[in-house]
């Protein structure tokens, strides 16, 4: 199996944007499975002061060896200037479920 695989969280402007950055990565085998979430309210600091947006929650499950082309290629289709794509790692999971992953990511 690959070495390591990694979740990554993607704040999304709209389900439009979550579904075309997940296309894209799908596409290109970079991601074996993308979730969208619809309709999460973020608050955060933005330019000196506390800010609200509605936005779509995209999880993205990988190779930790892929996050630098996922980073590249989120930021290239991404609204936000700074977009948030955080990944944290897969501790554990099931066995079958993992080699899926592991057979549909470049």
């Amino acid at each position: 199996m690959k070495d390591g695989f990694i979740a990554i969280f993607v704040a999304c402007g709209s389900g439009g944007e979550a579904k075309r950055i997940a296309e894209t990565l799908l596409k290109k085998r970079l991601i074996a499975c993308a979730n969208i979430t619809g309709a999460v309210r973020s608050r955060f600091w933005w330019k000196g002061k506390i800010d609200s947006a509605r936005e779509v929650l995209l999880t993205l499950k990988t190779a930790r060896a892929n996050f630098a082309k996922i980073e590249k290629e989120v930021k290239a289709k991404h609204s936000y200037d700074v977009p948030e794509i955080i990944a944290v790692p897969i501790v554990a999971g099931s066995r079958e479920y993992l080699e899926w992953m592991n057979d549909e990511i470049c």
